[in-house]
């Protein structure tokens, strides 16, 4: 008689676990995941990022000129509206101070501070009536740096075209006597330097013209406006 195959008592995996199993396995073995380093490129531009966000709130008017209802009106907007308006007037000025500091260099001409507060002073004088020199700025509109700048700019071009200007006593008796009424001076030395400034300032004006004429025709002007 044959004899019975003995049962095993052992009861096979499950397909699931089986699968659980090898997983177990593969974890266990596999080394563990590192998070590579972030990049030098990638730290640079947030920190730019950052930069760039910290420069727009600090410095709101380098970008937005003004908010109106929740709209901002960019500086780029201003810029192209004063161009339109004012741009070919504004860059000529500033190619005129341009060729006069060029000539004034090659003149070996200069205008200290002192000059500048000189010439204030006989300004603010010839207006009588007390006025301060803040007071005239605030009737004009002007900064005193803008003041300042113009000023510089006309006693330039006093000593550049005044070398050769001479004022006769002649001349300025002649002009007291047709002018008193303009002259502010009460004193008869003060009435005489007066009228020689005029004089001067006036033949001055009249070489101007053709004076600064013949510098554009010099200078290498291109303009792009």
């Amino acid at each position: 008689m044959a004899q019975k195959k003995l049962r095993s008592t052992k009861k096979s995996a499950a397909p699931h676990e089986v699968i659980d199993t090898k997983t177990e396995n593969l974890l266990s073995v596999a080394p563990p995941v590192r998070r590579l380093p972030m990049s030098a490129t990638k730290i640079a531009l947030i920190v730019l990022a950052i930069g760039i966000v910290a420069v727009l709130v600090v410095n709101k008017g380098m970008f937005v000129a003004a908010v109106v209802d929740g709209k901002p009106i960019f500086r780029w907007e201003l810029t192209r509206v004063l161009t339109a308006r004012f741009g070919k007037q504004t860059l000529e000025g500033m190619i005129s101070e341009q060729l006069i500091s060029e000539e004034a260099a090659k003149g070996g001409v200069s205008v200290s501070q002192a000059d500048i507060d000189t010439k204030t002073k006989t300004l603010v004088d010839s207006l009588g009536g007390g006025m301060t020199i803040d007071q005239l700025l605030q009737f004009q509109g002007m900064t005193r740096a803008d003041f300042d700048s113009q000023l510089k700019l006309q006693l330039t071009v006093e000593k550049l075209l005044g070398k050769d200007v001479t004022v006769t006593d002649d001349e300025v008796t002649a002009y007291i006597a047709t002018n008193s009424a303009t002259l502010t001076a009460t004193d008869e030395a003060g009435i005489r330097v007066e009228a020689r400034q005029a004089i001067f300032s006036q033949q001055i004006n009249d070489r101007l013209q053709a004076w600064f004429a013949q510098l554009k025709t010099k200078a290498k002007i291109l303009r792009f406006l």
